[in-house]
């Protein structure tokens, strides 16, 4: 019994965020099946994620330290960038050239969807198998459903926005596509250093100012994709484009 409702505990807040993304996907909604794809190869691409940690820690040697560098260069390098990698791949591949990826607010949509996937199986890992004590998996549990999962949801949002935005303006698409990886990575290299840096207690509460920041720069995000999805905006204009010309 104790083993299943830690099983729901893990799963409910990926559901959760992944469903209300779609709710807010109204005006053309993606299908089902290529929403579970994205969901179930979120949840796949935790294992090449952890394989790309592995080596940087014990290939590299770049670890968690007291040396503020290698912890930065460990947040931002080992955990930020191959975790986003990861999902970006399939995003990017897979996703971003099928018709069905066909406005902004779909970068994302999917981006959220695969990352939901792997905080799921994430929180499964840390939550269920790794885990024996009841009580301790349920502070984990906890703490992660308001943390460490609406943080992947952050990092996702700002990695769709971007790439909806490259569907759309093709004069600009490997910029906008590279910012979409880079920004994730940005935003989850900072909240990791903050947790791992042992140079003061005190810094640790920029960990939830990062979130902070990142969950409202994802809501105006969501807002401005969903305001041009609507069928009365459907040209939608890069910011960049002075001329205020639109991209459909």
């Amino acid at each position: 019994m104790n083993q299943f409702f830690l099983i729901i505990l893990a799963v409910l807040p990926g559901f959760i965020i992944t469903g209300y993304i779609l709710w807010r996907d109204r005006n053309e909604p993606e299908p089902l099946y290529l929403i579970a794809v994205c969901f179930v190869f979120g949840a796949i691409s935790t294992y090449p994620a952890m394989k790309m940690e592995e080596f940087g820690m014990f290939d590299l040697y770049i670890i968690n330290s007291p040396d503020i560098l290698m912890t930065f260069t460990f947040a931002f390098l080992i955990v930020g960038f191959s975790e986003e990698l990861m999902k970006y791949i399939f995003l990017r591949y897979y996703i971003y050239p099928k018709k069905e990826f066909s406005e902004p607010m779909d970068g994302i949509v999917y981006s959220v969807t695969i990352s939901m996937g792997f905080a799921t199986l994430e929180n499964i890992l840390y939550i269920v198998l790794r885990t024996e004590d009841f009580n301790e998996a349920l502070e984990i549990a906890y703490s992660r459903m308001l943390t460490a999962v609406p943080a992947h949801a952050a990092f996702s949002m700002t990695m769709g926005y971007f790439v909806g935005i490259a569907k759309t303006a093709p004069h600009k698409e490997s910029l906008y596509l590279l910012c979409g990886l880079f920004g994730a990575v940005l935003l989850h290299g900072l909240y990791d250093f903050f947790i791992f840096q042992e140079m003061s207690k005190a810094l640790t509460v920029f960990t939830f100012v990062t979130l902070g920041i990142a969950l409202l720069a994802g809501k105006i995000m969501i807002n401005k994709h969903s305001y041009f999805s609507s069928d009365k905006n459907k040209n939608f204009i890069d910011p960049d484009d002075e001329n205020g010309n639109t991209e459909s």
